[in-house]
């Protein structure tokens, strides 16, 4: 089953030189442009992390309470999860 994505037509001014560079990157990966500029904005944005990772992240770096990893150890501790 095939999900369709809501899709809004936009436009961009863009300069003519990163147009060409993009159109022929998007032929290499046999690609429309369309298709290839939208997976590198894809790609972009999911970089940014979500506010439940951003707090994961902000809690490692100030929590006192962490358990520290036995690297001798660590085929034991993987065994055991």
């Amino acid at each position: 089953m095939e999900t369709l994505v809501e899709r809004k037509q936009t436009s961009f001014r863009l300069p003519l030189d990163l147009i060409n560079r993009l159109r022929a990157e998007a032929q290499k990966e046999h690609r429309s442009l369309n298709n290839y500029v939208e997976s590198l904005l894809t790609s972009a944005v999911r970089r940014i992390p979500n506010e439940t990772t951003l707090a994961a992240i902000r809690e490692a770096e100030t929590s006192e309470d962490l358990e520290t990893l036995d690297i001798d150890h660590l085929k034991e501790y993987i065994a055991s999860l």
